[in-house]
Protein backbone atom coordinates (compact mmCIF):
# COMPACT_ATOMS: atom_id res chain seq x y z
CA UNK A 1 0.00 0.00 0.00
CA UNK A 2 2.73 2.43 0.93
CA UNK A 3 4.65 1.61 -2.24
CA UNK A 4 1.55 2.31 -4.33
CA UNK A 5 1.00 5.69 -2.68
CA UNK A 6 4.65 6.63 -3.13
CA UNK A 7 4.42 5.76 -6.82
CA UNK A 8 1.31 7.88 -7.37
CA UNK A 9 2.09 10.90 -5.20
CA UNK A 10 4.81 12.54 -7.35
CA UNK A 11 2.42 13.07 -10.31
CA UNK A 12 0.37 15.92 -8.74
CA UNK A 13 3.56 17.61 -7.61
CA UNK A 14 4.92 17.54 -11.15
CA UNK A 15 1.69 18.84 -12.62
CA UNK A 16 1.43 21.62 -10.06
CA UNK A 17 5.01 22.64 -10.82
CA UNK A 18 4.20 22.95 -14.55
CA UNK A 19 1.36 25.45 -13.96
CA UNK A 20 3.54 28.24 -12.49
CA UNK A 21 6.15 27.60 -15.18
CA UNK A 22 3.57 28.00 -17.97
CA UNK A 23 2.15 31.13 -16.34
CA UNK A 24 5.63 32.60 -16.00
CA UNK A 25 6.35 31.84 -19.66
CA UNK A 26 3.13 33.59 -20.71
CA UNK A 27 3.99 36.62 -18.59
CA UNK A 28 7.46 36.73 -20.18
CA UNK A 29 5.95 36.64 -23.67
CA UNK A 30 3.46 39.39 -22.82
CA UNK A 31 6.22 41.47 -21.26
CA UNK A 32 8.39 41.07 -24.36
CA UNK A 33 5.51 42.06 -26.67
CA UNK A 34 4.81 45.13 -24.53
CA UNK A 35 8.49 46.12 -24.64
CA UNK A 36 8.63 45.66 -28.41
CA UNK A 37 5.58 47.87 -28.96
CA UNK A 38 6.91 50.44 -26.50
CA UNK A 39 10.18 50.52 -28.42
CA UNK A 40 8.39 50.89 -31.73
CA UNK A 41 6.16 53.72 -30.50
CA UNK A 42 9.06 55.41 -28.76
CA UNK A 43 11.18 55.33 -31.90
CA UNK A 44 8.32 56.75 -34.00
CA UNK A 45 7.70 59.53 -31.48
CA UNK A 46 11.43 60.35 -31.37
CA UNK A 47 11.82 60.52 -35.17
CA UNK A 48 8.56 62.32 -35.96
CA UNK A 49 8.83 64.63 -32.95
CA UNK A 50 12.43 65.50 -33.78
CA UNK A 51 11.53 66.08 -37.43
CA UNK A 52 8.67 68.42 -36.42
CA UNK A 53 10.83 70.26 -33.91
CA UNK A 54 13.79 70.74 -36.26
CA UNK A 55 11.58 72.12 -39.05
CA UNK A 56 9.72 74.39 -36.62
CA UNK A 57 12.96 75.76 -35.19
CA UNK A 58 14.41 76.32 -38.65
CA UNK A 59 17.25 73.85 -38.24
CA UNK A 60 15.87 71.85 -41.18
CA UNK A 61 14.20 73.63 -44.09
CA UNK A 62 10.62 72.32 -44.49
CA UNK A 63 10.62 73.49 -48.12
CA UNK A 64 12.97 70.63 -49.00
CA UNK A 65 12.23 68.04 -46.31
CA UNK A 66 8.57 68.66 -45.53
CA UNK A 67 7.04 68.65 -42.06
CA UNK A 68 5.00 65.96 -40.25
CA UNK A 69 2.10 68.33 -39.61
CA UNK A 70 2.18 69.40 -43.26
CA UNK A 71 2.24 65.76 -44.38
CA UNK A 72 -0.91 65.04 -42.36
CA UNK A 73 -2.66 68.08 -43.85
CA UNK A 74 -1.61 67.10 -47.36
CA UNK A 75 -2.79 63.54 -46.82
CA UNK A 76 -6.21 64.73 -45.65
CA UNK A 77 -6.40 67.05 -48.66
CA UNK A 78 -5.55 64.22 -51.05
CA UNK A 79 -8.27 61.97 -49.66
CA UNK A 80 -10.86 64.76 -49.57
CA UNK A 81 -10.18 66.56 -52.84
CA UNK A 82 -8.21 64.01 -54.88
CA UNK A 83 -5.67 64.85 -57.56
CA UNK A 84 -5.75 66.22 -61.07
CA UNK A 85 -5.75 62.59 -62.31
CA UNK A 86 -8.88 61.64 -60.41
CA UNK A 87 -9.67 60.73 -56.83
CA UNK A 88 -6.84 59.61 -54.58
CA UNK A 89 -8.69 56.35 -53.99
CA UNK A 90 -8.70 55.55 -57.72
CA UNK A 91 -4.97 56.24 -57.95
CA UNK A 92 -4.34 53.92 -54.98
CA UNK A 93 -6.47 51.21 -56.56
CA UNK A 94 -4.63 51.55 -59.89
CA UNK A 95 -1.26 50.94 -58.23
CA UNK A 96 -2.63 48.07 -56.14
CA UNK A 97 -4.08 46.39 -59.23
CA UNK A 98 -0.81 46.67 -61.14
CA UNK A 99 1.18 45.36 -58.18
CA UNK A 100 -1.21 42.48 -57.44
CA UNK A 101 -1.37 41.22 -61.03
CA UNK A 102 2.39 41.61 -61.45
CA UNK A 103 2.96 39.87 -58.12
CA UNK A 104 0.73 36.93 -59.11
CA UNK A 105 2.24 36.63 -62.59
CA UNK A 106 5.84 36.88 -61.37
CA UNK A 107 5.25 34.46 -58.48
CA UNK A 108 3.63 31.75 -60.60
CA UNK A 109 6.22 31.93 -63.39
CA UNK A 110 9.05 32.12 -60.83
CA UNK A 111 7.84 28.98 -59.06
CA UNK A 112 7.29 27.08 -62.33
CA UNK A 113 10.71 27.96 -63.76
CA UNK A 114 12.44 27.50 -60.40
CA UNK A 115 10.99 24.01 -59.90
CA UNK A 116 11.64 22.99 -63.53
CA UNK A 117 15.26 24.19 -63.61
CA UNK A 118 15.92 22.96 -60.10
CA UNK A 119 15.07 19.41 -61.19
CA UNK A 120 16.79 19.48 -64.58
CA UNK A 121 20.48 20.24 -64.65
CA UNK A 122 20.33 20.32 -68.45
CA UNK A 123 17.70 23.08 -68.48
CA UNK A 124 19.60 24.96 -65.79
CA UNK A 125 22.80 24.84 -67.85
CA UNK A 126 21.02 25.95 -71.04
CA UNK A 127 18.80 28.73 -69.65
CA UNK A 128 20.97 29.82 -66.71
CA UNK A 129 23.16 32.33 -68.61
CA UNK A 130 20.14 33.95 -70.29
CA UNK A 131 18.29 34.32 -67.00
CA UNK A 132 21.36 35.95 -65.47
CA UNK A 133 21.66 38.30 -68.48
CA UNK A 134 18.06 39.47 -68.16
CA UNK A 135 18.46 39.84 -64.41
CA UNK A 136 21.49 42.08 -64.97
CA UNK A 137 19.49 44.57 -67.08
CA UNK A 138 18.60 47.69 -65.02
CA UNK A 139 14.89 47.63 -64.25
CA UNK A 140 14.38 51.23 -65.31
CA UNK A 141 15.60 50.26 -68.79
CA UNK A 142 13.11 47.40 -68.91
CA UNK A 143 10.39 49.83 -67.84
CA UNK A 144 11.27 52.16 -70.70
CA UNK A 145 11.25 49.25 -73.16
CA UNK A 146 7.83 48.10 -71.94
CA UNK A 147 6.36 51.61 -72.21
CA UNK A 148 7.73 52.05 -75.75
CA UNK A 149 6.31 48.66 -76.75
CA UNK A 150 2.94 48.74 -74.96
CA UNK A 151 2.20 52.42 -74.29
CA UNK A 152 1.45 54.16 -70.98
CA UNK A 153 -1.42 51.92 -69.94
CA UNK A 154 -1.53 49.35 -67.17
CA UNK A 155 0.26 46.51 -69.01
CA UNK A 156 3.84 47.92 -68.85
CA UNK A 157 3.57 48.40 -65.07
CA UNK A 158 2.28 44.86 -64.62
CA UNK A 159 5.13 43.46 -66.70
CA UNK A 160 7.76 45.46 -64.82
CA UNK A 161 6.33 44.38 -61.46
CA UNK A 162 6.23 40.77 -62.68
CA UNK A 163 9.88 40.88 -63.76
CA UNK A 164 11.02 42.15 -60.36
CA UNK A 165 8.98 39.50 -58.56
CA UNK A 166 10.00 36.70 -60.94
CA UNK A 167 13.71 36.77 -60.17
CA UNK A 168 13.23 36.88 -56.40
CA UNK A 169 10.82 33.92 -56.42
CA UNK A 170 12.72 32.02 -59.12
CA UNK A 171 16.08 31.96 -57.34
CA UNK A 172 14.46 30.95 -54.04
CA UNK A 173 12.37 28.21 -55.66
CA UNK A 174 15.40 26.98 -57.59
CA UNK A 175 17.53 26.79 -54.45
CA UNK A 176 14.68 25.24 -52.49
CA UNK A 177 14.37 22.42 -55.01
CA UNK A 178 18.12 21.84 -54.93
CA UNK A 179 17.96 21.54 -51.12
CA UNK A 180 15.38 18.72 -51.15
CA UNK A 181 16.65 15.60 -49.39
CA UNK A 182 17.80 13.15 -52.09
CA UNK A 183 17.02 10.18 -49.87
CA UNK A 184 13.36 11.21 -49.73
CA UNK A 185 13.26 11.53 -53.51
CA UNK A 186 14.83 8.10 -53.92
CA UNK A 187 12.35 6.54 -51.50
CA UNK A 188 9.41 8.13 -53.34
CA UNK A 189 10.66 6.68 -56.64
CA UNK A 190 11.15 3.25 -55.09
CA UNK A 191 7.55 3.34 -53.82
CA UNK A 192 6.38 3.93 -57.39
CA UNK A 193 5.46 7.62 -57.27
CA UNK A 194 5.15 9.33 -60.65
CA UNK A 195 7.09 12.46 -61.50
CA UNK A 196 4.02 14.67 -60.96
CA UNK A 197 3.34 13.01 -57.62
CA UNK A 198 6.94 13.61 -56.57
CA UNK A 199 6.67 17.27 -57.56
CA UNK A 200 3.35 17.73 -55.79
CA UNK A 201 3.94 15.78 -52.61
CA UNK A 202 7.71 15.99 -52.10
CA UNK A 203 9.47 18.76 -54.03
CA UNK A 204 6.98 21.62 -53.73
CA UNK A 205 6.25 21.09 -50.00
CA UNK A 206 9.99 20.86 -49.29
CA UNK A 207 10.72 24.04 -51.25
CA UNK A 208 7.67 25.88 -49.91
CA UNK A 209 9.61 27.42 -47.04
CA UNK A 210 12.03 29.01 -49.51
CA UNK A 211 9.19 30.17 -51.79
CA UNK A 212 7.10 31.71 -49.01
CA UNK A 213 10.19 33.48 -47.65
CA UNK A 214 10.70 35.11 -51.04
CA UNK A 215 7.08 36.32 -51.17
CA UNK A 216 7.61 38.52 -48.11
CA UNK A 217 9.94 40.79 -50.06
CA UNK A 218 8.46 40.09 -53.51
CA UNK A 219 5.31 42.15 -52.98
CA UNK A 220 7.40 45.16 -52.02
CA UNK A 221 9.26 44.78 -55.31
CA UNK A 222 5.93 44.48 -57.13
CA UNK A 223 4.94 47.86 -55.68
CA UNK A 224 8.32 49.26 -56.72
CA UNK A 225 7.85 47.97 -60.27
CA UNK A 226 4.40 49.53 -60.53
CA UNK A 227 5.64 52.86 -59.14
CA UNK A 228 8.68 53.02 -61.42
CA UNK A 229 6.48 52.31 -64.43
CA UNK A 230 4.07 55.05 -63.37
CA UNK A 231 6.90 57.54 -62.91
CA UNK A 232 8.18 56.75 -66.41
CA UNK A 233 4.77 57.26 -67.97
CA UNK A 234 1.20 56.81 -66.76
CA UNK A 235 -2.29 58.27 -66.73
CA UNK A 236 -2.92 57.53 -63.05
CA UNK A 237 -1.37 55.83 -60.05
CA UNK A 238 0.61 56.70 -56.94
CA UNK A 239 3.85 56.92 -58.91
CA UNK A 240 2.32 59.69 -61.02
CA UNK A 241 1.13 61.45 -57.84
CA UNK A 242 4.68 61.34 -56.47
CA UNK A 243 6.15 62.57 -59.77
CA UNK A 244 3.70 65.47 -59.90
CA UNK A 245 4.39 66.43 -56.27
CA UNK A 246 8.11 66.35 -57.02
CA UNK A 247 7.69 68.60 -60.06
CA UNK A 248 5.64 71.03 -57.94
CA UNK A 249 8.27 71.11 -55.15
CA UNK A 250 5.78 69.54 -52.76
CA UNK A 251 7.74 67.30 -50.36
CA UNK A 252 4.67 66.91 -48.12
CA UNK A 253 2.81 65.36 -51.05
CA UNK A 254 5.71 62.99 -51.73
CA UNK A 255 5.91 61.85 -48.10
CA UNK A 256 2.12 61.56 -47.79
CA UNK A 257 1.98 59.24 -50.79
CA UNK A 258 4.95 57.27 -49.48
CA UNK A 259 3.08 56.82 -46.19
CA UNK A 260 0.12 55.31 -48.05
CA UNK A 261 2.45 52.98 -49.94
CA UNK A 262 4.02 51.86 -46.66
CA UNK A 263 0.60 51.00 -45.23
CA UNK A 264 -0.24 48.97 -48.34
CA UNK A 265 3.02 47.01 -48.14
CA UNK A 266 2.61 46.34 -44.41
CA UNK A 267 -0.94 45.09 -45.02
CA UNK A 268 0.29 42.77 -47.76
CA UNK A 269 3.09 41.54 -45.49
CA UNK A 270 0.52 40.69 -42.81
CA UNK A 271 -1.61 38.75 -45.31
CA UNK A 272 1.43 36.84 -46.59
CA UNK A 273 2.30 35.97 -43.00
CA UNK A 274 -1.20 34.52 -42.55
CA UNK A 275 -0.79 32.56 -45.80
CA UNK A 276 2.58 31.25 -44.60
CA UNK A 277 1.06 30.09 -41.32
CA UNK A 278 -1.70 28.25 -43.18
CA UNK A 279 0.47 26.62 -45.85
CA UNK A 280 3.24 25.63 -43.44
CA UNK A 281 1.00 24.48 -40.59
CA UNK A 282 2.52 20.97 -40.96
CA UNK A 283 6.00 22.28 -40.16
CA UNK A 284 7.22 21.97 -36.56
CA UNK A 285 7.28 25.44 -34.97
CA UNK A 286 10.59 27.20 -34.52
CA UNK A 287 11.62 28.15 -30.95
CA UNK A 288 10.51 31.76 -31.52
CA UNK A 289 7.13 30.68 -32.89
CA UNK A 290 6.62 28.28 -30.02
CA UNK A 291 7.35 30.96 -27.45
CA UNK A 292 4.96 33.41 -29.14
CA UNK A 293 2.23 30.79 -29.11
CA UNK A 294 2.32 30.45 -25.32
Amino acid sequence: MSSTMSAVSPAPVKGSAQVPAAAAAKRAVRRRIALVWAGRIGLAVFVIGGWQAFTTWGIVDPFFFGQPSGIVKRLVDLFQHGTEFGSFYSNIWTTIQEALVGFALGSVTGVVFGVALGQSRFLADVLGPYIKMVNAIPRIVLGSIFIVAFGIGVLPKILLAAVLVFFIVFFNAFQGVREVDRNILANAKVLGASQMQIIRHVIVPSALTWIIASLHSAFGFAIVGALVGEVLGAQSGLGLVIKTAQNNFDPNGVFATMLVISVIVLGAEWLIGKLEHRLLSWRPPTPSEASNAL
